[in-house]
């Protein structure tokens, strides 16, 4: 697989990140192998969480391929860089070709990323996961291994605006690889979730306790902070949900001269 953009593409983001005077705090990136098909699972508390995602990989230099939403390879600008870096697009309403190509991937040697909540959570908590990681790892017959984000929801997010000041720390915790067989789905998705859990609790405590004072919106409500819960973020998940279906509806009666 040749890769013409991806190398220029990560020294210009570590730049980007320089001159944000961001702290990049990592831990556990030796669990990241450094030949062979691997596919790594992350949680999803903002826009930006692929762009720093491939930092875990970093040290063992590897290209991190992304599953990401159809919607951005749409985009005419964005589109083309995603193809360009040979990031899987994923259709909700048929990911079976997605499938196929992240098989492909993973067989060959790739690291692939997945995002097993599939959407971003408000509540800066694990929502619920697809089985879709367990199930592909298992089916490739390569390691699982589990990665935590912290601090990119602070950047772009949803419900909140905007915020690239300076100084931020964007934290990454690289967990133990699993190695799901595929013969119970939904036991390894169960302990992967509760891994990571463990794993997120372990981040935001580790996090510089000036950056996230109690009552920050970002810091879950059970940490001290002012983000929904759960229930309330699936109230939100829901609305948001049929406002799209408001809005779609909208534009195929605008289409039809309604």
């Amino acid at each position: 697989m040749r890769d013409l953009t991806y190398p220029p593409i990560i020294y210009t983001a570590l730049a980007g990140f320089k001159l944000l005077g961001q702290r990049i705090q990592m831990t556990g990136t030796e669990h990241v192998p450094r030949t062979g098909g691997v596919l790594l699972a992350y949680n999803h508390i903002g826009y930006v969480d692929f762009v720093y995602g491939g930092l875990a990989a970093h040290p063992s230099k590897r290209l991190v391929r992304f599953m990401a939403k159809r919607e951005l390879f749409d985009h005419p600008a964005v589109g083309p860089l995603m193809r360009s870096l040979h990031h899987i697009e994923v259709d909700r309403a048929s990911g079976e070709k997605s499938l196929d190509v992240a098989l492909d991937y993973l067989k060959s040697g790739e690291a692939v990323g997945i995002f097993p909540e599939a959407t971003i959570s408000r509540a800066m908590e694990l929502k619920d996961f697809k089985t879709g990681a367990v199930r592909i790892a298992a089916e490739a017959g390569v390691p699982l291994v589990p990665v935590i984000l912290w601090g990119t929801q602070r950047m772009m997010t949803k419900d909140h605006p905007r915020d690239f000041r300076r100084g931020k720390t964007i934290a990454l915790t690289v967990g133990e690889p699993m190695h799901p067989t595929g013969e119970n789905a939904a036991a390894e998705n169960a302990e992967l979730k509760s891994r990571m859990s463990a794993m997120l609790d372990q981040t935001i405590a580790a996090y510089p306790a000036d950056e996230q004072p109690p009552g920050s919106w970002w810091l879950p409500q059970r940490h001290g902070g002012s983000a929904p819960t759960l229930a309330e973020a699936k109230l939100l998940d829901a609305e948001e949900l049929r406002e799209r279906a408001r809005k779609r509806a909208a534009k195929r009666a605008a289409a039809r001269g309604d």
